[in-house]
């Protein structure tokens, strides 16, 4: 047993000398130290099986080996931050004798960027955290850690942006990804949005795009219930479109919370009546809810019965096109200052 520890010791050593990038270093690192199914992680399970005398002197083999594999990665997390931060200063490198740049035309914000702002401004007077999360993501926090199974379609290439020759790590395809990040960093109770990119692999026309902003919320504590949820989704509706806004949430199957509901609000155009906005219904769908799922919880090492949450979606593009009357959803990554110049 301590000559297995001892071999997966050189072995970590070896594999890390040989990593040259940050996407190597933590599939290495999840692949050696991850909490399911490390190869040390699986190592030390079978101690269980050991006597008490065995257990002693090799666990504390195992703990010595676990700290200097720590160690290795650490030291070559910081090689690879020096090797970035040289590469970006010899980029960032500029000629003081160059002439001056003519005076340029001062720019507009995104209409997305207008939306956001709003928000963030809305949700930080009611204590929330603003996170932000790596629009190049793993496969683990993407999809497994929020309790989306491992035949759903998303998962397939035609459906999402995997990187090539990393067959684990993707684009994301939702701002769901930074829920567990953000309870295995601050623990509970939370409060917490995360607005940002998306990217799928669509078919674009005026009303898909691959590339999209949304806007994911969290909030984690004791006692918590679909009343609390329905009352911060009312604060935002009719601060987005107004005081006589109302709410209203149909059941709806997303996997990460339980139960889920779809939301929409009373069209703003026509006050409820029905236009060609709300398609003659009097609503608008705006978000996607629920309740977390245990199984999220616990991935992001929460006490699901201690603890209780919600969380909560909006498609910041969609609602950016809500509010300008965009009808097409393309001009919003066109990049043409024309477009831009009227918001």
């Amino acid at each position: 047993m301590e000559s297995k520890f001892k071999k997966l010791k050189e072995e970590a050593i070896m594999a890390l000398k040989a990593v040259k990038d940050k996407i190597d270093l933590e599939s290495l690192e999840n692949k050696i130290l991850g909490r399911k199914s490390g190869e040390l992680t699986d190592l030390m399970k079978e101690l269980k099986d050991m006597n008490a005398e065995a257990k002693k002197a090799v666990g504390q083999i195992a703990n010595e080996v676990k700290k200097e594999i720590e160690s290795a990665l650490e030291q070559k997390k910081r090689e690879l931050s020096e090797s970035d931060w040289q590469k970006s200063l010899a980029k960032e490198k500029i000629d003081i004798t160059a002439p001056s740049l003519p005076p340029f035309e001062r720019g507009h914000f995104h209409p997305n960027t207008i939306v956001q702002r709003d928000l963030e401004d809305l949700f930080s007077s009611m204590g929330f955290l603003i996170l932000d999360g790596p629009e190049l993501e793993s496969e683990y926090y993407n999809f497994t850690a929020v309790n989306i199974p491992v035949d759903h379609p998303a998962r397939d290439s035609q459906d999402s942006f995997y990187i090539k020759n990393h067959p684990n790590w993707l684009m994301r395809t939702q701002t769901s990804s930074v829920q567990v990040r953000a309870m295995q960093k601050y623990g509970a109770p939370l409060r917490m949005i995360s607005p940002g990119k998306c990217f799928r692999n669509e078919a674009t026309d005026v009303r898909h795009e691959h590339t999209f902003y949304q806007l994911e919320g969290v909030v984690i504590d004791e006692n918590i219930n679909f009343g609390h949820m329905k009352g911060v989704l009312e604060i935002v509706a009719k601060h987005l479109y107004g005081k006589d806004t109302e709410v209203r949430l149909r059941p709806k199957f997303y996997p990460f919370v339980e139960p889920g509901v779809n939301g929409e609000v009373t069209c703003f155009l026509c006050k409820g009546k029905g236009c060609r906005l709300c398609k003659e219904t009097g609503w608008l769908e705006i978000l996607g809810a629920g309740m977390i799922h245990p199984n999220v919880l616990r991935e992001g090492d929460v006490d699901s019965k201690k603890y209780q949450g919600f969380a909560f979606g909006f498609g910041l593009t969609r609602l950016a096109m809500l509010k300008y009357g965009i009808d097409d959803i393309r001009l919003l990554e066109s990049g043409d200052i024309r477009f831009l110049k009227q918001f």
